[in-house]
């Protein structure tokens, strides 16, 4: 142990979005800062920094010019709803209200004023399977996805440090306790993974920011909610630091845990063709056009399954199948049109801010990237035929689960929504046209899904089968903090000294979210808490 302990004003473990921001407030105000981060230094900004960058807003100029209506009450009765909050809920509630209400200028303006910009979409996500979700067009992408965003938050963090040397960095130092002292929390110990050293780090002030806890699919499994499927394997979208330690070690503060079960997860992930670490996968932004199937190659109904509706209805039904993956049927016109993959690494055009490049791909097809899949994964099978395709997939899975006859049948049952003409009658029999017809009544949608055609229409192929699983992402739950992010113990009585930022506090209140995200609710979810922790700490306005 080190001999003097490294004295500071404010103590961050974290070295994500929320916890860069946190430091940032802290700094402009005068204080000296320590920020512990366990990871290396060209990955300082954690998950967000490979994240894509949507961002679910409330009330913005681009909603204005698109002409959407939108309000925060109508948003916090969107948001409610979907996320199933409980109405005597005093943390959770308190949170969305900030949220839906300080969205716009204490997000959306507040990134225009560090020079970042939006595209000039605002897209339509979980509207909901019965129109429950969201009702208007909310999700805002930052240009330059959310790799841009992170790097001009470091950039900021550097000049309101100025060559001080009031901020102090620590990368690859894993915390390993929270210390307290005289009824308040005073500290942090930290051990440089590289040299095995230990350091006592001490201020007066300590603030959690280490993510959430399912990273770790050991944790994510001992807090799955009784009574939902979880599959037998699924792969890792969250960061693989994100492992719950630290939740725990404040709950035996006496910190509360709340909702840690709850998480918004991915239906359709496969794994990562240069995996940064073990089980890593990529989530995949399916094509609405595709046909979901299990592992038989039969269509999963009754009720089809389609995005952008309810993720964790399709992730429950994902899970709930006899195997721990499915398959998506395409074609290559319909892949080139609606097949994406999440995160900043596979969104070129919008992660550079190539905008004559993007507008190309959105209008003529992104073959690049359905090429560069068919080059690099295993997972990502191409074939003239139904019955040379139905043959990759047994040789993939080392089965013989999908018989040809079968996948061409169901091939064929979906292609006779098309007969006589595609009449418009035949073609709303089907929910999964239903949806897509209903999608692409909004401008943005129409840009990326295709009319409803024949799976074998002529001139649409090759064919497509992309193998899928279940992937964890984000946890919705955590320590419970009131709206100054200080955290709380069962009682509702703020722990002296300790704060909590982000996804490590559900993004607020323990659980803002509730059971549903509206989508893009996380990244604005990192500012805010932020923001207010921030904003106690110092006794300054945020921002």
């Amino acid at each position: 142990m080190a001999a003097t302990p490294l004295q500071s004003d404010v103590l961050v473990a974290g070295g994500g979005l929320a916890g860069i921001v946190t430091a940032l407030h802290c700094l402009r105000a005068g204080r000296r800062v320590t920020l512990v981060d366990r990871d290396t230094p060209e990955r300082f900004g954690g998950l967000a920094l490979w994240a894509f960058g949507g961002m679910a807003l409330v009330g913005t100029p681009l909603q204005a010019r698109m002409k959407i209506p939108d309000t925060p009450e109508q948003a916090l009765a969107d948001w409610v709803r979907f996320g199933e909050l409980a109405s005597g809920d005093t943390l959770a509630l308190p949170w969305a209200r900030r949220y839906v209400e300080r969205s716009r200028p204490d997000v959306y303006d507040w990134l225009l004023a560090h020079g970042l910009k939006f595209m000039p979409a605002v897209n339509w996500v979980e509207r909901g399977r019965f129109g429950e979700g969201n009702r208007l067009p909310r999700y805002h992408i930052v240009w330059g996805t959310s790799r841009e965003l992170t790097r001009r938050m470091i950039a900021a963090l550097r000049e309101a440090d100025g060559g001080s040397g009031r901020l102090t960095l620590l990368h690859r130092h894993r915390v390993t306790a929270i210390e307290r002292s005289g009824g308040r929390v005073d500290g942090l110990l930290a051990t440089d993974e590289a040299s095995g050293v230990a350091l006592r780090l001490q201020a007066p002030v300590v603030v959690l920011a280490m993510g959430g806890l399912n990273g770790s699919h050991t944790q994510a499994r001992a807090h799955w909610p009784a009574g939902r499927p979880l599959p037998a394997a699924m792969l890792n979208g969250a960061h693989p630091f994100a492992d719950g330690a630290l939740h725990q070690q404040a709950a035996e503060l006496g910190g509360q845990l709340r909702n840690v079960g709850e998480m918004w997860n991915y239906a359709a992930g496969f794994p990562h063709p240069q995996p940064h670490f073990d089980g890593h996968g990529l989530s995949a932004i399916p094509a609405k056009s595709a046909l979901w199937l299990n592992h038989r190659g039969e269509r999963i109904g009754p009720e089809p399954l389609v995005t952008g509706f309810d993720t964790h209805w399709l992730c429950q039904r994902v899970a709930s199948q006899d195997q721990p993956w499915t398959w998506h049927l395409l074609n290559w016109r319909i892949a080139a049109k609606e097949f994406a993959i999440s995160g900043a690494e596979h969104n070129q055009r919008i992660r550079d801010q190539q905008f004559p490049q993007f507008l190309k791909e959105t209008l003529l097809g992104n073959h690049r990237l359905v090429r560069q899949m068919q080059q690099q994964s295993p997972h990502f099978l191409v074939d003239d035929t139904l019955a040379g395709l139905a043959a990759k997939m047994n040789q993939l899975t080392g089965t013989a689960d999908v018989r040809p006859e079968v996948l061409q049948a169901t091939a064929d049952a979906f292609d006779a929504n098309f007969a006589a003409g595609g009449s418009s009658l035949r073609l709303h029999d089907d929910d999964q046209i239903r949806r897509i017809l209903h999608a692409r009544q909004w401008g943005p949608d129409r840009l990326r899904t295709c009319a409803p055609a024949p799976l074998q229409m002529k001139g649409a192929g090759p064919f497509i089968a992309i193998h899928m699983q279940l992937i964890t992402r984000k946890s919705l739950g955590g320590l419970a903090t009131d709206l100054q992010s200080r955290v709380l113990d069962d009682a509702g009585t703020p722990i002296a000294g300790l704060y909590c930022v982000g996804e490590a506090a559900g993004f607020g209140g323990g659980g803002a979210c509730g059971r549903r995200s509206l989508e893009g609710t996380f990244l604005p979810g990192c500012i805010l808490t932020a923001h207010a922790a921030a904003a106690s700490i110092t006794g300054r306005t945020t921002p």
